[in-house]
This record gives structure tokens, C-alpha cells and sequence, in this order.
């Protein structure tokens, strides 16, 4: 039986991933802080472990107890707007917690390390995103995010530490934690509307994204280890058609079944408009259908009233105030 670690088990991607690594028959430890993740969210076949990937000791004594045969790395504050105002925060949990977990992957002989990245690494302005393309992030998470996968590349090199790097998008769907207001736009909608708030949109609404239903990322994810000519590559990973954050808006009252009003805040500094290019994962992996977007927003609202509306909490560690959208000052 393959064992495998999953970090950020307890949080959106992470609990996904997990379901689909237990119903494959593998032995599985979640590691997880708990910073944005619930722990009712773990498989319960999964072994549970509270702690943090800043923690080096902790990762030692983890991989000396379970031998891994897999390490797939999810943990992560994957805030890219708020990421300029929290540099420290951002480096050491999406960096450095992840250079400890490739260094003991190293020296425990893991198979391979499964890691996802983001869309963030490419920028602005290369449209549709391709993997053949120069990664230029606009801020620090996608930075954080391109030097791990530079990392995971020497690693290789150096050490033989095999590796497969997924760049996720916009992925919404089920155990996504609501009460986050600083990132995942679906469900900032969904909690707005079951606590009777307007809609939040930064600018006019206009720009665009494709917003990805989890059933099309994390079963890729998961199986990637059991393709071989997956290792040592990088993927696009998520839908095809991008919709604009007015459309969303629309679509997400939609299946709501609720009508909402829409509040335009002042434009943040953000990439206009991003999707990307999924040919190479499509032949990889042979993937050949897709959520429609309705389809994907129809099952997380199901999720949604029953899981029931958040209160947004205020992240408390912000280190530059400057510039800062004022609404992320509100409690």
C-alpha cells in the first residue's frame, strides 16, 4: 500500500485530493495547520496531524514514522492580492515551509513530489498561458510559487527527487472555506448572499478568469503519480472558457436561487485577464470533458446551504498598510 503525505489535507484542494487518494487504496497523513482549513473537512480513513510546514522537526519526525512514498504539497495561503501586503508571511509559509518538505523528501527517497502551483507564475499579458512560456508573476505568492517549482527543478537534478507541478485556476467547489474574504471570489459570493450582503467587485467587473470546478482538478492531481510521463512536468490544470466576474456574479445568484445586489469597490492591482492553455494535461491525461460552469456552481451550492454562511474574519498578521482595499480593513 503507497503512503502518501498530503499538507493542506484539511483545507479546499487538499481535502479533495485526499478523498481521491483513499478511494485509490493509499495510506494517507494530513498535515495541516488548521489556518484555513477545517478539520471536519479530513477523510476519515486519513490519519490527522495538526502542525505546520514551518515546522522542520516536526517534518522530520513525520517522515521518519511513515516512510512516504508521496509527498503531495497543497498547504499554502494562496491569497494573490493580499500577498503584497503580507511578504513575510507569504515567503515563509509558501516558501521556506516548502523547502522543508523538499528536504526530507530528499533524504527519505520519496518517489515523487506532487506540487501545486499556480497561474499566478505567469503574469499579465500571455494569454492563453502555456507551460513552454517565461513565468513573469506581478506579486509575492506567484513569486513564491515559481521558486518552488525552480527548486523542485534543481532538486531533480541534483538529487534524482522526481517531481509533477500542476498550475490550478480559479478552482471553486465544495469544502472552499467561506468565511475567507481576501481570496476565492465563488465563495465570497455564496457568503455574501446567505448573510443578505451585496455582492463585493473590485473595478468594474470586467475583467475575466476561468473558474474551475474542483471535479476537474483534484482527481488529476491525485492520479498523477501512477503516469509516468507525468514526472518532472508541468501542467495546466482546470476549464477551458474564461467568464467575467460579472457573469460569475450572475450565474452564482443563479444557482443560488437568490438575488443580490453588486457593490463596486475601487480596482486593485491585479492581472486583467487569465486562462490558460490545457493541451499538454488534456493528452496526458486523457482527459476529454469538463463541468460547465453552471454545472460546477449548481453542486458547491448545493454544499453552501448546507454548510451555511461564515462570518469573514479579518487576517490579523498584515504587515504593510499602504494601498491597502479598505474593505479588507472591515470586520
Amino acid at each position: 500500500m503507497a503512503v502518501s503525505l498530503v499538507t493542506g489535507g484539511a483545507g479546499f484542494i487538499g481535502a479533495h485530493v485526499t478523498n481521491e487518494l483513499v478511494s485509490m487504496g493509499h495510506q494517507v497523513v494530513v498535515l495541516d495547520d488548521l489556518s484555513g482549513g477545517f478539520e471536519e473537512n479530513v477523510n476519515p480513513k486519513a490519519v490527522f496531524i495538526k502542525g505546520s510546514i514551518t515546522d522542520h522537526q516536526l517534518l522530520s519526525d513525520l517522515f521518519n514514522k511513515y516512510k512516504f512514498d508521496y509527498v503531495y504539497h497543497l498547504a499554502a495561503y494562496a491569497a494573490e492580492g493580499l500577498s503584497h501586503f503580507i511578504k513575510r508571511f507569504n515567503y515563509t509559509n509558501n516558501l521556506i515551509g516548502s523547502v522543508n518538505l523538499i528536504n526530507e523528501s530528499v533524504k527519505h527517497k520519496v518517489k515523487c513530489f506532487v506540487f501545486t502551483s499556480s497561474i499566478a507564475v505567469y503574469g499579465k499579458g500571455q494569454l492563453p498561458m502555456r507551460e513552454d512560456m517565461l513565468p513573469q508573476p506581478e506579486d509575492p505568492y506567484g513569486i513564491s510559487k515559481l521558486a518552488v517549482e525552480m527548486d523542485l527543478h534543481c532538486t531533480h537534478e541534483m538529487f534524482g527527487l522526481n517531481y509533477v507541478i500542476f498550475r490550478p485556476h480559479n478552482v471553486y467547489g465544495e469544502y472552499q472555506n467561506l468565511g475567507d474574504k481576501y481570496r476565492n471570489v465563488v465563495g465570497i459570493f455564496m457568503n455574501q448572499l446567505m448573510q443578505g450582503l451585496p455582492l463585493t467587485i473590485f473595478g468594474d467587473g470586467s475583467q475575466t478568469r476561468a473558474f474551475s470546478y474542483i471535479g476537474d482538478v483534484a482527481p488529476h492531481i491525485a492520479n498523477c503519480v501512477n503516469v509516468p510521463e507525468a514526472f518532472n512536468q508541468i501542467y495546466n490544470v482546470g476549464a477551458d472558457q474564461e467568464f467575467t466576474v460579472n457573469e460569475l456574479a450572475n450565474t452564482v445568484c443563479d444557482v443560488m436561487g437568490m438575488s443580490g445586489q453588486v457593490r463596486h469597490l475601487d480596482a486593485r492591482n491585479e492581472v486583467m485577464h487569465a486562462y490558460a492553455d490545457h493541451s499538454k494535461v488534456q493528452k496526458a491525461f486523457n482527459i476529454k470533458t469538463s463541468y460547465t460552469l453552471k454545472d460546477g456552481l449548481a453542486k458547491m451550492a448545493n454544499w453552501a446551504k448546507t454548510a451555511g454562511s461564515r462570518k469573514s474574519g479579518k487576517f490579523e498578521g498584515i504587515e504593510i498598510t499602504e494601498k491597502l482595499p479598505p474593505v479588507w480593513m472591515e470586520d
